[in-house]
């Protein structure tokens, strides 16, 4: 198969903690020939270790080239630099969230060579568990779909990383910064600064996540019923989101988000309710390579209640670098591209405007549309 090179901007924890390593594994597919991060001292230190050129510049890393596609690892909304990237030629995987307005991503063609990373989308687990809903009669038959997500903070995920900091200075940090607000005031307004945090860093740094995998077993929520985030004096809060699925409203989904700093341990666990039976994943801390999602299957045989459970070490990241490289060599479509990932950004908008209405905080922006209009 075809070494696909590979130029990567953004070497924050990600970057070093999952990326760099299963690219060194998958050596087979991915070779990586260019680095970026606003920290040059940084990206030069993983430049020599690589034996690669850096960049403290992502866009003078796409003006010099030597690659074929870019691995869009850098904090923030990514809508500039994915449009950046696609203008230069290069095939994009961009981390989440795509961008934080809708306007960022207008007049980008629905068949971009863009895939969005959503990599518990590839999970075994989460595959095995879409095949089995089919089995069952497909979104039609799920009556509900609940959704819990116990979030510790990033730092006791990564007590055994031992990732070194990327600090770029105020001065290399600063037109993202000012571009980010551009973008927050162009999708919310001049809403207060913590409805613009938790429309960016929870609904759309985290919760995109979630409202991934409702899109690919039923598809988006139909509506959104009920917004609440508490604490109010805490940040990052809890939130709360429920409503109807897809299809005339017949099943209803509940979403549950907890930020605690000293939980034990990161869970996320998903139970789809069907006519016929249940479905259950649990996923563990996304920064554990090969550790197994558990999806267990209930059902019924007979007069037996049948409990089915699957673990699968496959690394979901893996899965879905390899899917990435598949796409760029053999043009078979991603799981989310540009019209998926807009999807999203749809419904964090929604979420955030049910809140802001609920809580009774002025919202404006693309927030305040009723409908979305067309890109």
């Amino acid at each position: 198969m075809d070494v696909l090179k590979v130029g990567i901007a953004g070497l924050g924890v990600v970057a070093q903690v999952v990326y760099l390593p299963l690219l060194t594994r998958r050596r087979d597919l991915f070779r990586v020939s260019a680095v970026s991060d606003l920290d040059r001292g940084h990206a030069e230190t993983i430049g020599r270790e690589l034996g690669v050129p850096a960049y403290d510049d992502p866009v003078a890393m796409l003006d010099k080239g030597g690659f074929d596609a870019l691995l869009l690892l850098t904090a923030g909304s990514h809508g500039p630099l994915v449009r950046a990237a696609l203008d230069h030629g290069y095939w994009v995987l961009c981390e989440k969230p795509l961008a934080y307005s809708r306007r960022e991503l207008r007049g980008i063609p629905g068949d971009a060579r863009l895939m969005v990373a959503y990599m518990k989308q590839y999970d075994p687990a989460t595959q095995r568990m879409l095949e089995a809903l089919h089995e069952a009669g497909g979104a039609r038959a799920v009556r509900h779909l609940d959704m819990t997500v116990l979030h510790p903070s990033e730092e006791s995920q990564l007590l055994f990383a031992r990732a070194r900091a990327s600090r770029p200075s105020r001065e290399r940090l600063a037109p993202y910064l000012e571009a980010d607000e551009e973008s927050l005031t162009t999708a919310l307004g001049t809403s207060s600064e913590r409805l613009r945090r938790l429309y960016a860093q929870v609904i759309l740094g985290s919760i995109c996540h979630e409202l991934s995998l409702m899109r690919l077993f039923t598809g988006p929520p139909d509506t959104v019923d009920h917004v609440a985030v508490w604490p109010v004096d805490a940040f990052p809060p809890s939130v709360e989101v429920s409503g109807t699925l897809p299809d005339g409203g017949a099943g209803r989904y509940g979403l549950r988000w907890h930020y605690l700093p000293s939980y034990p341990a990161y869970q996320e666990m998903i139970r789809l309710d069907h006519e016929h039976g249940s479905l259950e994943l649990s996923f563990p801390s996304p920064y554990l390579l090969n550790a197994p999602t558990t999806l267990t299957v209930l059902s019924r045989v007979g007069t037996t209640e049948r409990r089915t459970v699957y673990r699968d070490i496959a690394e979901s990241f893996e899965r879905q670098l390899v899917a990435f490289h598949r796409f760029v060599t053999q043009d078979e479509p991603p799981l989310t591209g540009l019209d998926g990932a807009l999807k999203d950004i749809v419904a964090a908008q929604r979420i955030v405007r049910r809140y802001a209405e609920w809580a009774g905080i002025p919202i404006g922006g693309e927030c305040a549309e009723e409908t979305p209009p067309e890109r």
